[in-house]
Order: structure tokens, then C-alpha cells, then sequence
């Protein structure tokens, strides 16, 4: 009766620790790139660069993940990441009233549109320490084109508050 009653909890399994998160990915823009980002001669210029620079930093991420090389393609990712900051960056000191700063807005925002979904993929294939920073990125590019649309709305227009978000 005693090896009845301890046979059971002795087979029981102890639970899995869950994995800890691979440390964030640098945000960093490589200085070739930086120095070619300098050069651009006006901000259009600069922001096809950077959209080219970007999506090819995916394009090897998205390479390095099938290879299940998932630390260098997280770095990849970083890359991207900081790429898009920049053009954010750029793009918020321009006059929001002017059609071309619409127009660079529109080409930001195309451009990220077709960027989720090869986040979303990219995240969906990659073990869950890494995927938690693609996910930011998918978000923060989301984000990003939420910015971009709302350059088209004038002041006029009255915006729900942002909510606080505790993290």
C-alpha cells in the first residue's frame, strides 16, 4: 500500500524552468552606413538609402534565421531597428504641414507595411529567447507606420490620449 501511495509522486515531473530572454539586440547603425547616410545630399535621398539599408539588414536576418543562426540574425535585426529610429528621427524635424514631407512619410510608411509580415514570419520560426525582440521591433515598426499615417491627418483632427503603459 505505501509503494501505492509514493509510486505516483515520485513519477510526477517537475515543471520546466521557463527560458530566460537572450540579452536585446544592439541598436546600432554599422559607420559605412552611417557615413553613407551623412553623404545623402537631401532627405529624400537619405531616407531611400536608409529603406534600402533596412531591408536588407531583414533580408539577412530573415537568411541568418532559416540557418537557425539566430544570435547573428537578432543582431540583424538590431541593426534594421536602429535604421528605422533614424528615419523617424529624421523625418519628425521636417514641417508636418508640407506635401513632401507626406510624400517621405508615405514611402516610410510602405515600406514598413511590407516589413510586418517578414517580422511576423521571421518570429514565428525563431525559439522564444529571441523571438520576444522581434516582437519589439515588429511593434516599434507598427508603431511606425502608425506615425507615418498620422502625418497625413492635419491639427484638426482630435486624437485619443496615449496611454501609459507600465513596464
Amino acid at each position: 500500500l505505501a509503494a501505492f501511495v509514493y509510486l505516483p509522486s515520485g513519477c510526477a515531473q517537475s515543471p520546466q524552468p521557463t527560458p530566460l530572454p537572450a540579452p536585446p539586440p544592439l541598436k546600432l547603425i554599422p559607420q559605412g552606413e552611417k557615413a553613407q547616410l551623412n553623404q545623402a545630399k537631401d532627405i529624400k535621398a537619405r531616407l531611400r538609402l536608409t529603406i534600402e539599408l533596412a531591408s536588407a539588414h531583414l533580408s539577412s536576418a530573415e537568411k541568418l534565421t532559416m540557418q537557425t543562426e539566430y544570435d547573428a540574425a537578432a543582431a540583424e535585426v538590431g541593426m534594421y531597428h536602429a535604421l528605422i529610429e533614424d528615419a523617424l528621427e529624421q523625418l519628425g524635424t521636417l514641417r508636418r504641414d508640407s506635401n513632401k514631407t507626406r510624400d517621405l512619410y508615405k514611402r516610410l510608411e510602405l515600406a514598413l507595411r511590407a516589413d510586418g509580415p517578414r517580422l511576423t514570419s521571421m518570429r514565428r520560426v525563431t525559439p522564444l529567447e529571441f523571438a520576444v525582440w522581434i516582437k519589439k521591433v515588429e511593434d516599434f515598426a507598427r508603431a511606425g507606420r502608425t506615425e507615418a499615417l498620422n502625418s497625413f491627418y492635419g491639427h484638426t483632427v482630435v486624437r485619443e490620449p496615449q496611454k501609459k503603459t507600465q513596464e
